[in-house]
């Protein structure tokens, strides 16, 4: 399965296993973990698994989330957003200004290397020297491709029972983000059917 920046952002904020909602970004060691789980889809943009997080960059790449989160919301409607921040969605056009702000911390201008025995590689360069400002601007980027592209037709939120994820639809059958999740959906609709069953039952036997 192909992996997004954007998607991953937003995926630290999942289900707990527990019936809850946890947040991967909730502390600096949590953010310092994440952004190197994240150094092949950085490697372009800097050595993440060098970078450690300080509460001001997880207090950014929070609040740049947040705005992602909501631009995601935005994707998938009418549909209904994921349900972990569904009622507290930052407004779509403040969202839109934050990233567009973000992105533009930093300046870049592209690059292409082409081998004589290759195919031409775009890259984008820097003058930036601060990493964590090339890191959130980095991510901001990466949401922008993501929300322009052509993979934003195919954004879905899960529907099955406490799954709060985000997900890119790989074929035209696809409710779910993952297997366990159509596993567990498909069981809590059985369940349902046979609450109403039963209770259809009850009701017969006493009229």
């Amino acid at each position: 399965m192909e992996r997004w920046l954007a998607l991953e952002l937003v995926s630290t904020i999942r289900h707990d296993g527990d019936g809850g909602v946890t947040d991967d970004l909730a502390t600096t060691h949590g953010t310092t973990r994440w952004i190197q789980a994240q150094a092949d889809l950085l490697a372009g943009h800097l050595p993440a698994g060098e970078l450690t997080a300080d509460e001001g960059l997880r207090l950014e790449i929070t609040e740049l989330r947040r705005s992602v989160r909501a631009l995601f919301a935005r994707a998938v409607s009418p549909a209904p957003p994921s349900s972990a921040d569904a009622q507290r969605l930052m407004p779509a056009d403040q969202a839109l200004g934050h990233l567009n702000t973000v992105a533009a911390r930093e300046p870049v201008v592209p690059q292409m290397d082409w081998l004589p025995e290759g195919t031409p590689v775009a890259r984008l360069l820097s003058t930036e020297k601060e990493p964590k400002v090339r890191l959130v601007a980095a991510l901001a980027r990466a949401a922008i491709d993501f929300l322009s592209g052509p993979q934003r037709e195919q954004l879905r939120a899960c529907t099955a029972p406490r799954c709060v994820r985000y997900f890119v639809k790989n074929h035209g059958r696809q409710e779910w983000c993952k297997p366990s999740c159509g596993n567990r959906a498909r069981a809590a609709r059985h369940y349902q059917r046979q609450r109403v069953a039963t209770a259809s039952d009850i009701k017969t036997h006493r009229d």
